[in-house]
């Protein structure tokens, strides 16, 4: 129902790329904390960045699906790496294709379709998180520009950032129906970096925090309606938490082979430890789960090139596939034992990587509140 075979082929493709590519190094690149260009240029070549951009614009033009195809295979074996493609196939560039102009739509996605250019999307600030309309960054009109003051943090690529897609607010009385979306040039006077973050986990792609200081920016890099900024940001989400359950059930999957391989292997009291059947039983329940959640995320993924409005479907995604990827996760280093604890296994590392899905692009609690808004509409 959800796939074709074409779908199948793509994630075929993009499978041998994380076996042969990514599951060699991806120890390198947690310690690391960086992808390697040739991993990117390689990501780029297959077209990863703009799988489901238009043709237009430079992109592939496939479906929701094809994405969650290759993001899945590719977060089995470094969520880093498909960090990168998430970000091009959803945050990056779903502002500019929902609420951009033509211009706009030639001037900036040819470039992160290719793979030559990133796009930060900033909205997230200190004391605005899962609140994002408290936010206190303050566009102010000047003739035919606005001058941006404020500070969005966590922000994923901003150290390899040309462009950010930056919320502010041009009315703040009206709250978060006073919020503009604007394209900032992140060579433009007055714009800075905060710190490198040394996360605990997903090392490989850089945050830092984004400080705009009298940042003057044309009229003519407003994205979409002034003061409709914040409906665009909440629509862009929308879109992104089918990447994050994507991730997800990735990781979860990759754990998953991890303990099998393991269980199957190690033995303790003169047997397998697949041969116990408390854990044949984890086994089965982790197994389960899985499948669940993926069948969430198909579903929104397919409800999305069906057209159908996909506010409940992905949040729904994002919450129980998040959430279920720490139990599996979790499960599946418990089954490793002491050696789960150590760095020599994937595991110790998936463990790390995993913990921040419930949190970034919508903790599961705003899931929550989403998906009751729908139903109690």
């Amino acid at each position: 129902m959800f796939f074709t075979e074409d779908h199948e082929d793509i994630r075929a493709l993009a499978r041998e790329f994380a076996e042969k590519t990514l599951a060699p190094i991806a120890t390198e690149i947690d310690q690391n904390d960086e992808v390697p260009k040739h991993v990117y240029d390689e990501m780029a070549n297959m077209g990863f960045f703009g799988l489901k951009l238009p043709e237009e614009y430079g992109g592939i033009g496939l479906d929701c699906r094809s994405y969650v195809c290759v993001m899945e295979e590719i977060c089995k074996k470094s969520i880093a790496a498909g960090l990168l493609v998430s970000s091009a196939n959803s945050l990056s560039t779903a502002p500019i294709l929902l609420a951009g102009t033509e211009e706009q739509k030639q001037k900036y996605i040819p470039g992160i379709a290719a793979g030559e250019e990133f796009m930060a999307f900033g909205l997230t600030e200190p004391g605005a998180g899962s609140d994002a309309g408290s936010m206190t960054t303050k566009a102010v009109e000047d003739g035919d520009s606005y001058i941006l003051n404020g500070r969005k943090t966590f922000i994923t690529g901003a150290e390899i950032s040309q462009n950010a897609v930056i919320f502010a607010k041009t009315n703040p009385e009206k709250g978060a129906k006073g919020i503009t979306c604007f394209i900032v040039d992140m060579s433009l006077p007055g714009v800075s970096l905060g710190k490198h973050e040394d996360k605990m986990g997903q090392r490989g792609v850089s945050v830092s925090d984004i400080v705009l200081e009298d940042v003057r920016v044309p009229k003519s890099e407003i994205l979409g309606e002034v003061d409709k900024g914040f409906v665009t940001a909440m629509k862009t989400l929308a879109i992104g938490r089918i990447g994050v359950a994507t991730q997800s059930i990735g990781i979860s999957q990759g754990a998953m082979d991890e303990a099998v391989k393991f269980i199957k292997e190690r033995k303790q009291f003169g047997q397998f430890l697949s041969d116990f059947q408390g854990l044949r039983f984890m086994i089965a329940e982790m197994e389960t789960k899985l499948n669940a959640a993926r069948l969430l995320t198909y579903n929104a993924a397919y409800k999305m090139d069906m057209g159908e409005d996909v506010t409940k479907d992905s949040a729904m995604a994002k919450y129980f596939a998040s959430e279920t990827a720490v139990e599996i996760v979790g499960k599946a280093l418990q089954l490793h034992g002491g050696y789960g604890y150590v760095k020599e296994y994937p595991i110790e590392r998936m463990w790390r990587d995993v913990r921040v899905l419930t949190i970034y692009e919508g903790t599961s609690q705003i899931q929550q509140v989403v998906i009751a808004g729908v139903v109690l509409k």
